[in-house]
């Protein structure tokens, strides 16, 4: 019986000391810098998302400028903008009422 707990207690030793050396080798290796001085980083060049060449920050951000711009306006038609509302009008409903 006494054989049983040595074997035990060892392999839950054993256990024990693999779960810790897993979480010291999940650690960053210290010379990583951390995200959060990363994100403060002002970012002076960049890439074009189109050609992939390199610009400087002023190329960069009127390009992203002119691809936030929508060259079409959105058109609806009055039948679809109808089925919109009664779809949301259906699920306003469906909240109140859970058995509608």
């Amino acid at each position: 019986m006494s054989w049983i707990k040595t074997q035990l207690s060892l392999l839950v030793l054993t256990i024990s000391w693999e779960i810790c050396t897993q979480t010291a080798l999940a650690l960053p290796p210290p010379e990583d810098i951390p995200e959060e001085v990363l994100r403060t980083e002002i970012i002076w060049e960049g890439r074009s998302p189109i050609t992939g060449k390199s610009l400087n920050a002023t190329e960069y951000a009127e390009i992203q400028a002119r691809l936030k711009e929508s060259r079409f306006s959105p058109q609806v038609s009055s039948e679809i903008q109808e089925l919109i509302f009664l779809l949301q009008l259906r699920k306003l409903f469906k909240t109140l009422i859970p058995f509608y």
